[in-house]
């Protein structure tokens, strides 16, 4: 998640005093309002729960009132100490922490606790209602749609809820995977536009899990709606051979089987994003990406018109980041963001080996670059967990066993660590390096690598010079 305080807003407090708010932002978009003492607050209860020697360095109290210049001094700093926090392992998954940003959430938006209707969309367009608090987060959500829905509580971890916007032709896009430190009905509410919609999708990679999925009732008709949705959205490449066989196993509601020749499919179980803008294989291409087995897929169209595609597989990634900056919107001017209206830009950079001997930056300008950071995060996790011989189940009794339950929602919340930088200039925060030398390569990837990109040649489909995974 990318944790940002952009700006800095003087409000009215009590008896007319005015304080210095500091708007902290979550994937470019605002999640709370915080006055210093609060921050401060929070800084004391982790010193005092952590110790000194693993809490980050906090801006200083001053006696005097701050002028404009230590205002953004200190702005700066509080940002540099959220991310800190936030990218720690402990700290940033920590109670304390996390129950802070949830309690900001609710009081920045000035929703009181109350029980509310909450809709959840599936896959196939219907609309589950669950009965919720205004407070309660992201799994006590998700199991309430679940228990909604009788899906079993081991199977609920195999599944999330999305942030989706609705565009025109139904298309979707994808904002973010809420967080279990937010809150679902203060994000969506506080949005203030119908196109926003929370759907439930699953949240695995490896197909190899669609079998415990398929063995419940609900578990399997919640992958084929998502399976004949993703086809319908053209996400899966279908022919019409492929076409013939799937109508005629949906008419007979064999969903299994229906299941079964959609893994067989190219894409399938893919996230497709919105069209962007890449340096690979040069500067400025208009460029599709989808992110699944493992892999960022490229669709590139060239300056020349051609159309390429290739993959990234991310057991190549040494190390990817994301990277944030205010620009104007174009108007016509060319006035710097502190006098003109401004927006956040977004970029994925990844160093990628291309051959055995040769490493290479390339770079994704899109909105929905923290989006696929976390894609890439949740590949790697996954990956981390097969190789070291575990399961996805055990990671998310784990998770459920550890979880914080609505009696206790109001106190505590459960989030990720950082996974980029608002700093275009700092080092990369995700390191692949260290943890992906203890893997193997060759045990990993399912095929030889024959679609990857190299960066000497640049083919069309499906004829990319790639390295297999014996040359690493």
């Amino acid at each position: 998640m990318h944790f940002s305080i952009p700006e800095t807003e003087v409000r009215s407090g009590e008896n007319g005093s005015t304080f210095v708010a500091y708007s902290i932002h979550v994937n470019g978009v605002l999640h709370c309002r915080v006055r210093y003492s609060q921050l401060l607050g929070l800084h004391e209860q982790i010193k005092k729960e952590y110790g000194s020697n693993v809490v980050p360095t906090f801006p200083p109290k001053k006696i005097f009132t701050l002028t404009p210049a230590e205002v953004e001094q200190r702005r700066e700093q509080l940002e540099k100490y959220m991310q800190a926090v936030r990218q720690h392992p402990m700290l940033g998954a920590s109670e304390l922490f996390n129950s802070f940003l949830r309690k900001a959430q609710q009081e920045t938006q000035q929703i009181p606790t109350e029980e509310v209707a909450l809709d959840i969309c599936l896959s196939n367009g219907q609309k589950v209602t669950v009965n919720i608090l205004t407070s309660d987060q992201t799994e006590d959500v998700l199991d309430a749609a679940a228990t909604k829905l009788d899906l079993p509580d081991d199977l609920a971890g195999y599944f999330s809820l999305f942030l989706v916007r609705e565009g025109v032709e139904e298309n979707l896009t994808f904002v973010r995977k809420l967080q279990d430190f937010e809150l679902p009905y203060i994000s969506i509410t506080s949005l203030q536009s119908s196109d926003y919609h929370i759907v439930l999708r699953k949240s695995y990679w490896d197909m190899a899990y669609d079998g415990d999925v398929m063995d419940n009732r609900v578990g399997l008709n919640l992958l084929y709606a998502q399976t004949v949705s993703d086809i319908e959205r053209g996400w899966i490449l279908v022919n019409k051979d492929q076409h013939r066989q799937l109508k005629s196993l949906q008419e007979k509601g064999s969903k299994k089987e229906f299941i079964h020749l959609g893994q067989t499919l190219k894409y399938y179980g893919y996230l497709k994003f919105d069209p962007c803008i890449t340096d690979f294989p040069e500067k400025g291409c208009q460029v599709i990406v989808s992110a699944g087995n493992n892999e960022l897929n490229f669709h590139v169209k060239l300056p020349n018109e051609q159309m390429k595609e290739g993959s990234f597989k991310v057991t190549r990634m040494r190390c990817w980041r994301v990277t944030s900056s205010q620009v104007p919107v174009s108007n016509g001017t060319s006035n710097p963001c502190n006098s003109a209206k401004c927006e956040v830009k977004l970029e994925l950079a990844f160093e990628y080996l291309m051959s055995k001997d040769r490493l290479q930056w390339v770079t994704i300008t899109s909105q929905q670059a923290i989006m696929m950071s976390t894609c890439l995060q949740s590949m790697v996790d996954e990956l981390m967990v097969k190789k070291s011989g575990g399961t996805i189940k055990k990671m998310l009794r784990k998770r459920h066993n550890g979880s914080v339950h609505r009696s206790d929602s109001q106190q505590a919340v459960k989030s990720p660590p950082l996974l980029d930088s608002p700093d275009p200039n700092r080092e990369q925060i995700v390191k692949l390096s260290t943890k992906l030398n203890s893997v193997s390569l060759r045990g990993i990837s399912a095929s030889n690598s024959a679609n990857d990109i190299s960066g000497d040649d640049f083919h069309g489909n499906y004829a990319f010079e790639g390295i297999g995974d014996d040359d690493l």
